[in-house]
């Protein structure tokens, strides 16, 4: 997704890839535009396949009409695992054993640190956060920030360009908590939620 000048409909996909299942009146009110128009983007996007819809009942009411991505719509957003077939780093595995999957994983993470600490060089707590994010969402992670307290931050990311992989290697995902730790100059970075774990989102507690 283009990361400048998104168009309303870039606008309610991102959200809906954040909020997995939205209402008309939930994106209305995000968007703040009327429901005419709402209806107008929602009923092109699933004209194009992008989103479909699905009545959901409520606990007191009648059901509501929630729209969500579907597989089409979700391609749009980055997955460049295609890149690292999953296939090969098994044939690696079964060849060379476990150990040379943590060495290139290990690899990738040290290569990552040189790549981006000039980047935090010299910046406050949240100044390292907020270049962190950066460098995620360059990387298509769909990444944000919460500024919890005066030494604590969140860091959300909505999508997982190496999905695929880091659901078979879960390698994958430790070696990014640790480039966080590397990167952003604490030990105390806590991964609380993550997709491979069955999480819609992984979310990332960092402390100071």
């Amino acid at each position: 997704m283009k990361q400048l000048e998104k168009t309303t409909k870039d606008r309610i996909l991102e959200k809906l890839k954040k909020d997995m299942s939205l209402s008309v009146n939930e994106l209305s009110d995000y968007l703040e535009i009327t429901h005419m128009a709402i209806r107008k983007h929602l009923n092109a996007l699933e004209k194009d396949g992008l989103i479909s819809t699905q009545l959901m009942k409520l606990p007191v009411g009648r059901p509501v009409q929630k729209y969500f991505l579907t597989t089409k719509g979700k391609r749009l957003f980055p997955n460049n695992y295609e890149s690292i077939s999953v296939d090969f780093l098994k044939d690696i595995q079964e060849l060379h054993g476990e150990d040379s999957i943590s060495q290139l994983f290990k690899r990738r993470e040290a290569r990552q640190i040189t790549n981006y600490s000039e980047r935090l060089t010299q910046l406050t707590d949240q100044g390292k956060v907020e270049e962190m994010v950066k460098i995620q969402n360059e990387k298509g992670y769909m990444a944000e920030f919460n500024h919890i307290d005066d030494n604590q931050f969140e860091i959300m990311e909505y999508n997982c360009p190496i999905f695929a992989v880091a659901s078979e290697f879960h390698i994958a995902c430790q070696c990014e908590t640790n480039m966080f730790k590397n990167l952003l100059g604490t030990e105390e970075v806590e991964r609380a939620q993550c997709k491979t774990e069955g999480n819609n989102h992984c979310r990332f507690v960092v402390k100071f």
